[in-house]
């Protein structure tokens, strides 16, 4: 049986997030086009990151080496943590040059409906993290959506008892955008955390 290899290039594609048909086969094509060193530098790269990226074993953070440079960097001080979703949620932090604290990565959200409790994430890191005393505050930078605040709740009732100012990040209408295109959600949450000027 022949297997026709730039179908099975579309498929693997596919599997990509965020990656359908049209755009998995207008990959194949430009692959196709490429150069092969550019391919096998490509494949290259994906192999190294399969084979030496991790996590942090202190903040679960994706690393090359461990424990991660965030975790080990002396110029971050230790006395403020902020918690995210995923790894990926760091780097969004991490552009606005503003936080020079320590992470700690969840690995997700608590979901019931997809099967996902408080013990599948990594709580219990963050808290022996907060537990030895030298965190004084713990920012929740968890997506404003009903798990990222459900999680954000649940967070905060296990964070206080530990003697920690617990702060959520602030959520409400983007820099640059125009109000009349603002959803309510959006606007009643900008309204709450409004600020005196």
């Amino acid at each position: 049986m022949h297997t026709d290899p730039l179908a099975e290039l579309v498929t693997a594609l596919q599997r990509l997030p965020g990656i359908g048909a049209k755009s998995a086969q207008r990959l194949a094509y430009h692959l196709l086009k490429t150069t092969r060193e550019d391919v096998d530098a490509l494949c290259a790269a994906m192999l190294s990151v399969k084979n030496r990226v991790t996590y942090c074993s202190i903040c679960s953070n994706i690393t090359d080496v461990d424990p991660c440079h965030y975790c080990t960097d002396p110029a971050r001080e230790g006395r403020t943590m902020c918690v995210v979703e995923q790894p990926e949620n760091v780097w969004a932090v991490e552009r606005t040059r503003g936080f020079r604290g320590k992470y700690h990565v969840l690995m997700g959200t608590i979901a019931p409906l997809q099967g996902i409790g408080p013990d599948d994430l990594k709580i219990k890191g963050l808290l022996s993290r907060v537990a030895d005393g030298t965190v004084e505050e713990v920012i929740l930078a968890t997506n404003p959506t009903v798990e990222g605040e459900a999680t954000a709740l649940y967070l905060a009732k296990l964070l206080k008892p530990l003697g920690v100012r617990v702060s959520r990040i602030a959520m409400g209408v983007p820099v640059g955008s125009d109000l009349d295109y603002t959803d309510e959600f959006t606007m009643s949450k900008a309204m709450e955390g409004r600020r005196e000027m």
